[in-house]
């Protein structure tokens, strides 16, 4: 329903036309989205028209953003980390091994 709101705006009926649902399932639908903030609607006599508010997903757009970005930062620093270890582990096995001492084969 979102989707089709993002085209232009639409009565319940056209909102609910693809889907095999009944106009008052649709309907309750269209509440929820309503209560959440997404979706705005008026009623012409009988008709009740919706159109798309996205300044609630702009909001959870951002938010989702900011814990994208944090959670790259510390699996980068994690990888990182990682990394390190195994050139650390890997350094005396290339250099000679433990005190010099070349390894056994």
């Amino acid at each position: 329903m979102l989707a089709r709101l993002a085209q232009g705006p639409a009565t319940v009926g056209a909102l609910a036309a693809p889907f095999p649902m009944s106009l008052p399932a649709a309907s309750k639908h269209v509440r929820v989205l309503e209560r959440a903030g997404l979706v705005r609607r008026t009623v012409r006599g009988r008709e009740h028209h919706c159109r798309l508010d996205a300044a609630p997903m702009s909001a959870a757009a951002e938010w989702l953003d900011f814990y994208r970005r944090f959670w790259e930062s510390r699996l980068d620093a994690l990888e990182s980390l990682l990394i390190a270890r195994g050139e650390a582990r890997a350094a005396p096995a290339r250099s000679g091994g433990p005190r010099g001492q070349r390894p056994r084969r």
